[in-house]
């Protein structure tokens, strides 16, 4: 299993487009699910640090979002808008879930 944490905090005034941006690959996800992933996005209550998870059963699985281009369309304007804090990858070590991928 591979499991990653990315963090970033987006200027105010790009917020909503970026909250729009990930939905746009939300909404490719539900329509086209990548078997054996589950990718979340989430807002701290600060309103401009968002926070993603992707878990996979294994990293051939992990590097298919890569192959989103919705997804590869929101790295680059995620970019581009210059984020207050760039994202930070961190890996996560599995203990246990209570789901099955």
């Amino acid at each position: 299993m591979k499991a990653i944490k990315v963090t970033y905090v987006v200027k105010p005034e790009y917020v909503e487009q970026n909250k729009a941006n990930i939905q746009k690959v939300m909404d490719w996800l539900i329509a086209n699910p990548i078997e054996g992933m589950m990718y979340s996005s989430y807002i701290l209550n600060d309103g401009q640090t968002f926070v993603h998870f992707n878990v996979a059963k294994d990293e051939t699985t992990f590097n298919k979002l890569e192959e989103v281009q919705f997804f590869n369309d929101f790295r680059k304007a995620l970019k581009e808008s210059e984020p207050i804090s760039s994202p930070k990858s961190e890996n996560l070590n599995f203990v246990a879930a209570g789901f099955k991928i």
